[in-house]
Order: structure tokens, then C-alpha cells, then sequence
């Protein structure tokens, strides 16, 4: 069935009086009998009918909006996951030029290393070596640079350009400008540097190795899905998943668990605990909806007790009704009273009527640990099953006011 508040022309939140009116302005306009031309009146008139059906009933419109907003939920996930796999092969594929790039700047550090070492003499370091997330940033641009970088040529020129605060050319050119070695006067200090942290460490060459291919590459992979991961939103939560559980007065008194059928087929355990009455809501974190990509949403579980003849519960107190004669609402008696432990006997003092109630206290519903609510015993004076003469006489004396 297509949208029912499309149909009839209202916005979600429409009030019942609303809704009605535009079913009757529909129904009037749609009829088949003031469109016998056209063969899909009809149609349009059963839908606008069954669109009425489903909004006009609470229940039916609540369980209507849950499902559409399900739907549409599931699928902004889907639309969640599919970018996420874009995201994932764009990663994948920006492995291979990671690679590319990192054998390239092992290739140029050794060369450069090669050179400075025939050229100033042992114990000299021809470049600074790059750390993984340098070169990331190299290859991607910064985090928080907009502009991402187009390729290992402009990532070069931009690097060697803020070093000599020269422009640099582009092209085979450029190549080879980068091959060039670096000036012995410009690295010297830099060199000096390098070849004291490594007679300090004890190599006499004073050559700092690079860590091994293997373990840059897992450097540069890590900081990679670092980048990736933080540009990921946290996968968002499912609808929460709505069940009702009926439970009888014993279970309550009890604090028996209770077991719940969802529509999924599965069975939940609930605990019932002190607190809980009739209408109380349970929230089961976990064990909601399970949808591909999202997290799983909470189960709303709503408390019911099963209708009970002898009470009727009110929060956390239990009503009973106590029948007594005319005679015993006078002059008083004594009567016993059904609660969920057995009989208890009760006082009825003169004069109560039926709108007066006796309160025995302790016997409801357990209402925190340690404190129960109440039996309330609601007085219902009725009349004997045959009438009395004699109670009738004396009725109408005293209606008219006539004394024996």
C-alpha cells in the first residue's frame, strides 16, 4: 500500500479530526459514481479507504510509522555501508602507490647516502630520513589540508620548494633535479648531527641504518588505516526493537523471571524486580534489531498483568471489592477479606457506605526492597437477593416521615 498520509493529503503529525476530514473530502471527490468515466476510481477509492483503515486506528498508525522509520534506517545503513566499501577500495588501491613510494624513498636514500659518502667521507649522512606519516602527508596531504596532493611529482616539488624557498620545474626535468645530491655546505651541519648520534651509538661509520622494507611498510599501512578509521563515522544504532510481556499477579508477587516470544522467533529472559507494575517499560540493551553494518539496537520490553478476578492493580496497591448488607453498613461487623496469602479479617465500622474504602497495609505489589503496597478493600453495600418487608416499612417511614 502506497504512503496513507500521501493519499489523503496530510502531514504525519495530523491530528484524528484532521484525518477524518480529509478522508471525507477524498472519499467525495474519488467516489466511483462521480467518476463512472474513469476505470481506476475505484482503485483510488479502495486506497484512500485503507489509507483511513491505518491512521485512523492509534495502534495501526503507531505500528506504521515504527515500520517506515525502520525501513528508512536500514536503508540509510545500506547507503553507510556502500560508501564505506567505496572508502575501502580507494584504500586498496592507494596501497600500491604507498609501496610505490616508500621503494622509492629507500632508493633515494640510499643514493643520496651512496653520494655523501664519496663526497664529504666516512662518517656522514647524505639525507634526513622520513618518518610514515611524513610520507603520508606527502602522498594524501595533510588531515587538515583540504587540497589533496595529485601525485608523487607535485609532493616533491612541494617538499624540496619549502626547503629552498625556490620554484621548482616540472617534468624529466624535475626528475632529475631531485636525483641531484644536496650541497656538501647545506647537509654538513645536518651531517655532523647524524654521524655524533651514531658514534654515540656506537656505529663507527656514523651511518644511521633505516629500519628494514618490511617494517616501514607496516608503519605506513598502520598510519594509512589510521587516517582511514578517523574519517569513518561510528556505525550508527538500529531502531529499538518493541515487545509486550503479560505476566500473571503470582509471577509479580513472586518476582518470577519471565520469558518473551519475539518476532524474530527468539525467546528473552526478563527479571522481574521490585518496582515493576503493570505498564512498567524494560529496556534490554543488545538485544534488539541485528542489521548488517549497524550497531545492534535495544530490546523496549512493556510490562502487562494479566487481568486478575479477584484484584485489580493500581500501581503497586491491589483493589478488592467487599460486598456487606444494608444492616452490617450501619451497625458494623466483622468480615474476612481474600488477599494473595489467604483470607484476612477485617473490621467494618458503623456506618459505611460504598464510597469508603479499608486499607490493609504490606500485602501488594513489591514496591522497592523491603516495602510492599497495599490491599485496598473497596465497601459495596447491596440489598438482600428478596425483599424484606420489614426493611421496606421501614424505608418509607422514613421517607415520609412516619413514626411507629
Amino acid at each position: 500500500m502506497r504512503d496513507p498520509y500521501s493519499l489523503l493529503g496530510v502531514q504525519k503529525d495530523a491530528g484524528p479530526d484532521e484525518i477524518k476530514a480529509a478522508w471525507r473530502s477524498k472519499a467525495k471527490t474519488l467516489h466511483p459514481d462521480h467518476n463512472q468515466g474513469d476505470p481506476l476510481a475505484t482503485r483510488r477509492f479502495a486506497e484512500v479507504g485503507q489509507a483511513y483503515e491505518v491512521l485512523k486506528d492509534p495502534d495501526r498508525r503507531r505500528r506504521y510509522d515504527r515500520a517506515v522509520e525502520t525501513q528508512q534506517t536500514i536503508m540509510q545503513q545500506r547507503e553507510a555501508a556502500r560508501q564505506a566499501e567505496e572508502r575501502a577500495r580507494a584504500a586498496r588501491a592507494n596501497a600500491e602507490k604507498v609501496m610505490e613510494e616508500l621503494a622509492r624513498a629507500n632508493a633515494q636514500r640510499a643514493q643520496n647516502q651512496a653520494h655523501a659518502q664519496g663526497t664529504a667521507g666516512p662518517g656522514t649522512l647524505g639525507s634526513e630520513q622520513e618518518s610514515p606519516e611524513d610520507i603520508i602527508n606527502r602522498i594524501f596531504g595533510s588531515p587538515s589540508d583540504p587540497r589533496p596532493a595529485t601525485g608523487q611529482g607535485q609532493g616533491q616539488s612541494q617538499s624540496q620548494g619549502a626547503g629552498t624557498g625556490q620554484a621548482q620545474p616540472h617534468g624529466p626535468s624535475q626528475a632529475r633535479a631531485q636525483q641531484a645530491p644536496p650541497r656538501p655546505d647545506a647537509a654538513a651541519p645536518e651531517q655532523a648531527q647524524a654521524a655524533a648520534g651514531a658514534e654515540a651509538k656506537g656505529d663507527p661509520s656514523g651511518q644511521k641504518a633505516p629500519p628494514p622494507l618490511p617494517l616501514q611498510a607496516i608503519e605506513l599501512l598502520s598510519g594509512l588505516m589510521r587516517r582511514i578509521r578517523g574519517s569513518t563515522p561510528p556505525p550508527e544504532k538500529a531502531p529499538d526493537l518493541i515487545a509486550t510481556a503479560t505476566v500473571s499477579l503470582n509471577d509479580m508477587l513472586q518476582l518470577a523471571p519471565a520469558t518473551v516470544s519475539l518476532s524474530d522467533g527468539r525467546e528473552v529472559r526478563l527479571p522481574l524486580e521490585a518496582g515493576m507494575t503493570d505498564g512498567h517499560v524494560i529496556r534490554l540493551p543488545g538485544q534488539g534489531l541485528r542489521i548488517p553494518g549497524t550497531q545492534r539496537g535495544d530490546l523496549v520490553v512493556t510490562l502487562r498483568i494479566a487481568r486478575d478476578e479477584r484484584f485489580r492493580v493500581e500501581g503497586h496497591d491491589l483493589h478488592t471489592v467487599l460486598p456487606i448488607s444494608l444492616e452490617d453498613a450501619v451497625l458494623g461487623t466483622e468480615a474476612e477479606v481474600e488477599t494473595p496469602g489467604g483470607r484476612v479479617a477485617v473490621s467494618i465500622p458503623a456506618w459505611t457506605g460504598s464510597d469508603q474504602s479499608l486499607r490493609i497495609a504490606g500485602l501488594g505489589l513489591h514496591r522497592e526492597v523491603g516495602q510492599r503496597g497495599d490491599i485496598v478493600v473497596e465497601v459495596r453495600v447491596i440489598l438482600w437477593e428478596k425483599p424484606d418487608p420489614k426493611v421496606i416499612d421501614l424505608m418509607r417511614h422514613m421517607r415520609y416521615g412516619l413514626f411507629v
